[in-house]
């Protein structure tokens, strides 16, 4: 039994967890609940990310076959819960701040994670619809948290309904590849492109990409994220940002690397298409936004396009430039949002870009902080970031892909506009309210901060460590 339960180990901990919650909720009842269940959260989400890596690796797939654990899905879910783990600990303080602190956000959180799991561990395709659907529930509930708010309301709404939508378009994907191929399974999808396959199998494979395409708001399919993010709580909308985009493009990768490999030519073509226009629409969207978190959409568009610039080399160092670039993406952004979860005007919370003004005056340390990550998001060096897209760009200039590698460097010129005006209002214009310094209560975000930091500025001189590790997830499904 033991060894036919090792690979789904970390989900069968979430799982558990989960329910946990639910009977600790009806036995205590006191003031502490949340902080307490907030405590477990965090610790399962830790196991979850670790437990890949306390069990034989030579023991990958259970359940038929339906669910397997390798190199990729361990590596991703390091990823993952680390980044949802702080994201956790990032919320408390701000759902204390604003009356929101109830239990049900850390069972929720867990939930989503779960569903990532499953995701990334998917090896057929109705694995893969549970793992998106239990994700998507989850972040539609996440999204509209606050009740008492209408933004976040309306955030729930159009992330629900829009939702829907692709789900459907996913599921008739997935209908079709079963219909012409005969199998659920991803070696079966493969094993029948080897044969006489119609073109179903193809227009199959569109569809689902279209839906997967949704949950990373590539273009055209981005049309929900900037109004999400706005709508939803600052803490919901960081974590939106960071863990789920990489669960869902690390799940793109393995249906287009295993099932759809012989289909290289065909999906590349794709992929360079929601880069492209994911890009654009990115670069170009941010330069007329006002609101911090319409604006982080935007760039969370952007990055998107970004990391689907590696995979149309459909190789193993485009699988390897992914890898890279959103596992410093996420640092970043979690380091970004842990920057303005900090900040406090005495009128209420930032929100808007024009209240960055003068935030030097206030806590040049916080400013610094901002500054380096924004840096990092321009891509420029020494900061993790430039090694992120360099690592990006690199495998689609050796297939030969000149033109989307252009595009993403022209975005990237365009998008460094956005940046650089948070860092001129920071330190160059004139406060327009003070700010509220820190206290005791805001001590783990500015921990955090720093934290994030040093890893953006080191990284770059450990990389050949870091590198093997991400190199091993990608020779599991691309080797």
């Amino acid at each position: 039994m033991w060894t036919y339960l090792q690979p789904v180990l970390g989900e069968i901990i979430l799982a558990i967890t989960a329910s946990q919650f639910m009977l600790l909720t009806g036995i205590s009842k006191s003031e502490k609940r949340p902080d307490l269940i907030r405590l477990f959260a965090v610790i399962g989400l830790l196991l979850f990310a670790f437990s890949g890596f306390f069990t034989d690796r030579n023991i990958t797939e259970t359940f038929g076959g339906a669910f397997v654990n390798d190199d990729f899905a361990r590596y991703v879910k390091l990823i993952i819960g680390l980044a949802s783990a702080a994201a956790i600990v990032l919320s408390r303080n701000y759902l204390k701040r604003e009356k929101l602190d109830q239990y049900e956000f850390s069972v929720l959180l867990v939930y989503a994670v779960l569903g990532m799991g499953i995701m990334v561990s998917a090896n057929d395709l109705l694995t893969l619809y549970i793992g998106v659907e239990m994700q998507a529930l989850a972040l539609y509930v996440m999204a509209a948290f606050n009740r008492d708010s209408l933004r976040a309301s309306e955030a729930g709404l159009k992330y629900f309904v829009l939702g829907a939508l692709s789900s459907g378009i996913l599921l008739y994907g997935a209908s079709l590849i079963y219909g012409y191929a005969g199998t659920l399974r991803f070696d079966g999808i493969a094993l029948a492109l080897q044969g006489d396959y119609g073109p179903g199998l193809v227009g199959g494979m569109i569809f689902l990409l279209c839906g997967l395409a949704f949950k990373i708001s590539a273009a055209p399919f981005h049309m929900w994220t900037p109004d999400v993010y706005e709508g939803a709580p600052t803490p919901v909308t960081g974590f939106f940002a960071g863990a789920p985009k990489f669960a869902a493009i690390a799940l793109i990768a393995r249906v287009l690397y295993e099932p759809f490999g012989d289909l290289a030519e065909g999906w590349t073509l794709a992929l360079m298409v929601f880069a492209g226009l994911s890009m654009l629409v990115g670069a170009l969207g941010g330069l007329m936004q006002t609101n911090i978190k319409r604006l982080m959409a935007y760039s969370s568009i952007a990055n998107m396009g970004y990391a689907l610039v590696p995979l149309t080399a459909g190789t193993l160092a485009g699988l390897t430039g992914m890898l890279t670039f959103m596992t410093i993406y996420i640092v970043t952004i979690i380091g970004v949002f842990a920057c303005i979860l900090q900040m406090r005007l005495r009128s209420g919370i930032v929100e808007q870009i024009s209240d960055l003004s003068g935030l030097a005056e206030t806590n040049k340390g916080l400013a610094v902080t901002l500054t380096l990550m924004m840096v990092s998001l321009i891509g420029i060096p020494p900061m993790a970031g430039f090694w992120g897209k360099w690592f990006a760009f690199g495998p689609a200039i050796g297939a030969g892909h000149y033109f989307i590698v252009v595009l993403a460097l022209v975005s990237s010129v365009v998008g460094a506009f956005y940046y650089l005006r948070i860092i001129r209002l920071m330190w160059f214009a004139e406060s327009k309210e003070p700010f509220i310094v820190g206290a005791g209560a805001e001590r783990s975000l500015s921990v955090m901060s720093a934290i994030l930091l040093i890893v953006l500025v080191v990284v770059p001189f450990i990389t050949h460590p870091s590198l093997s590790l991400i190199r091993n997830a990608a020779t599991s499904i691309a080797g």
